[in-house]
Formats: C-alpha cells, sequence, structure tokens
C-alpha cells in the first residue's frame, strides 16, 4: 500500500493544501494530525468576530468529519508530531505511535510572542492564535469594561476596534512611534489613530509595560514611564514567531521559520513547510493569500508536477472598521521613499505612495474613502516573488 502524504496542521495552510492536492489526484491516500479538534475556521475572522457577533461554536464552519469527506482524508485530532526520523520517513506523535509517510508537510503555524514583563499576574496575559484561545478571550470579555492590549500592530489594532462592538474601549500600548509602524507610514498612522481614537481606542504609543501584577480581579499594568494602567483584562498582540522546533529536532535547516525552497522543499526532499511556520526565499507571510499560493504551487508539487510559488502583489487589508485600510509594503530592502497624495476635495482619507528614485511604484497604503483605488495601484505594483 502507498504511505500517505501526511500534513501536520488543520489550520487554512492544511485545509487548503489538501483541497488543492484533491483536484489534481484522488487516489493518493491523505492524512492530516490535528493538534485541536480538527474543525474549518478561518483565524483571519477571529480579530473581527465580536463585531460580527459570532461565537466560538459559530466560528467552526465544518467539522472534523465534514472535512475529512470533503479532501477524502484521514483526519486525527488531538494528537501532535513529537519527532520525525526523516531517514526512514517516519513521523512520531507524542503517544509513541509511528506513522510512516510518502511526504511530510509542516503546516504547523507560529506561537505568540510573549513579552519579558514581571509580576505576578504576567501568566494572567491572554493572546489570542486559534479557536480554543479565542474561547477563552470571549469568556473573559463578560463584564469587562478595561482591556489593556499589548502591541499596536495589525492585530492589535484589529482587536482593539472589535472590542468596540462589546462597549469596551480599550487601550493599546506599544514600544514603536505610531500603531502599524511596520506598514504604514507616520503621516499614514497618524491619521489611522485619529479615526480609532474618535471611535474609541486609546493609544499609549513610545511606552511599553513593565509588571503586571493581580489586584483583587484586575490587574495593574506599570509602563515604563512611570504611569498604571488598571485593567479587566490584558491581551498581547506583539506578534508570532514561527515554530520551528520540530524540524531543527530533525536536523531540517531553519532560521526565522523553516526554511523551503521555491517547491516548499525544506533541506530534506520528502519535507515541505507552507504557512505561518515557512520561510520562503527569507519570506515570513503570515497572511491568506501567500498561503494559497503556496497551497496551489504544492499541491501540484506533490501530485507530480513540481511548481515554484510565486508571489504576486498582495495588500494586506486591515479589518478596522473605524479605518478602513490596505497596505502593500515595500519590500525590506526597497530603495525610496514614502509620498502622501493630497486628499480629492471632499474626500476623507490617505493614499501614501512608496516610490523608487525613477518613480516606479514599490509599494502603497490605502485609507479611509482612498481604500478605492486598490485594484488600480495593486495592478501597478511589482511581484512579490517573481
Amino acid at each position: 500500500m502507498t504511505e500517505p502524504i501526511v500534513i501536520a496542521g488543520s489550520g487554512l495552510a492544511g485545509y487548503n493544501l489538501a483541497r488543492e492536492f484533491r483536484k489534481l489526484d484522488r487516489d493518493t491516500p491523505l492524512m492530516i494530525l490535528s493538534r485541536d479538534a480538527a474543525g474549518f475556521y478561518s483565524k483571519p475572522m477571529l480579530s473581527n468576530a465580536l463585531s460580527a457577533g459570532k461565537t466560538p461554536e459559530s466560528l467552526v464552519m465544518k467539522t472534523a468529519d465534514k472535512m475529512a469527506g470533503e479532501v477524502l482524508a484521514t483526519i486525527r485530532p488531538h494528537v501532535e508530531i513529537a519527532a520525525i526520523e526523516p531517514a526512514d520517513r517516519i513521523a512520531v506523535l507524542a503517544s509513541g505511535e509511528r506513522i510512516a509517510y510518502r511526504d511530510l508537510v509542516l503546516a504547523i503555524g507560529a506561537d505568540p510572542i510573549r513579552l519579558p514583563i514581571g509580576g505576578d499576574g504576567a501568566g494572567d496575559v491572554l493572546s489570542v492564535n486559534d479557536l480554543d484561545d479565542f474561547a477563552r478571550f470571549a469568556a473573559r470579555l463578560d463584564g469587562a469594561k478595561r482591556v489593556v492590549v499589548l502591541g499596536a500592530g495589525l492585530i492589535g489594532c484589529e482587536f482593539a476596534n472589535d472590542m468596540l462592538a462589546r462597549g469596551i474601549a480599550p487601550t493599546v500600548i506599544d514600544i514603536a512611534a505610531w500603531p502599524l509602524g511596520r506598514l504604514l507610514p507616520e503621516a499614514a498612522a497618524g491619521w489611522f489613530r485619529q479615526q480609532l481614537e474618535a471611535a474609541g481606542v486609546t493609544f499609549r504609543m513610545n511606552v511599553s509595560a513593565t509588571t503586571i501584577e493581580r489586584s483583587g480581579d484586575a490587574w495593574r499594568v506599570a509602563l515604563n514611564d512611570g504611569s498604571i494602567l488598571d485593567a479587566d483584562l490584558v491581551l498581547s498582540a506583539v506578534g508570532l514567531r514561527p515554530r520551528t522546533a520540530l524540524a531543527a529536532a530533525a536536523g531540517l535547516s531553519v532560521n526565522r521559520g523553516v526554511r523551503v525552497d521555491r517547491l516548499l522543499a525544506t533541506s530534506d526532499a520528502h519535507i515541505h513547510a507552507l504557512g505561518d511556520c515557512a520561510e520562503v526565499e527569507g519570506l515570513v507571510l503570515p497572511f491568506v493569500m501567500p498561503i494559497m499560493h503556496q497551497a496551489r504551487a504544492l499541491a501540484a508539487t506533490l501530485a507530480g508536477k513540481p511548481t515554484p510559488v510565486a508571489y504576486p502583489a498582495m495588500p494586506v487589508v486591515v479589518k478596522t472598521p473605524a479605518c478602513p485600510t490596505v497596505v502593500c509594503p515595500p519590500a525590506a530592502n526597497a530603495e525610496g521613499r514614502w509620498h502622501i497624495l493630497p486628499a480629492s476635495e471632499g474626500e476623507r482619507g490617505v493614499e501614501a505612495q512608496f516610490l523608487a528614485p525613477d518613480g516606479t511604484l514599490l509599494g502603497f497604503a490605502l485609507l479611509g474613502a482612498a481604500t478605492a483605488r486598490k485594484q488600480a495601484l495593486t495592478a501597478q505594483a511589482p511581484a512579490a516573488l517573481a
């Protein structure tokens, strides 16, 4: 009997790979291993679930059983790979069970970064990285009015905006000078901040949390400027770190993520990686569009047609209804500078373009009414990975 293709992970990366593979190959055995219940849900929906009126249960679009029938796979919930033996093509589960594979795909995601914060309440800080995390977060929101969010990046701002729907006016803190600091130029970020503050979000920039102490049923967050924030809940949203330990222990090449080539193969030809854990030519892109391109390319490769992954220009939509925002960041090493374009008369919005010295468009940021130009500018922007 042919050994199965084993996919470790049942998130968007794992399930979309399975769907794309089944379009090309209906016969090769497929097995999906999941650390959780393996229900299919959209992780990006977690940061706007409150305003959408979603519960943890209603976020699940399909159960593991339904997904097993859809992708013709054996799905194993609540299991985890403890070790990989590449020479024998064996995945060893935490239970000791040994699973032989034809090819192994790591779609194991990333872990929330935990800040080195002192105090007896530091361990109570929540992060939302999956459905179980969201369930704990949603339960703790009952009765909460004062929420402190650590991190003013994309996820922190999205959760802050979403909590407004529950009558919560969150305070967002960050060591950066402005919100969405890795995505927006200062002028655009200033307008973004104004819109979210008008809606009820408070930003405290250029500060960090030093200690978090319990205070009865609440917490006291001490900042490095000497001020104190009282909170009914503290949410950390300072970023993700790709899960690389399993790959590293198996002798695979890792850097920021699990290193893969354009065929999404690791340093072992029969082990691949995609999604939040994968690093493709130095790029770690924890967004939906890269995952979709990876899934289609890897499915073709696993089906017998080697297909290098390529990324077109991929704008990121920031889910902050108080200030609709679309960003297509320039490459990290791009030479050029941001230009803020004057708004049309009566228009509420900001358009920023990152231009090379010769005037070539290398990236853009659109806020408010300017988001209507997303399609036109995307057509002009360079591919993220040609």
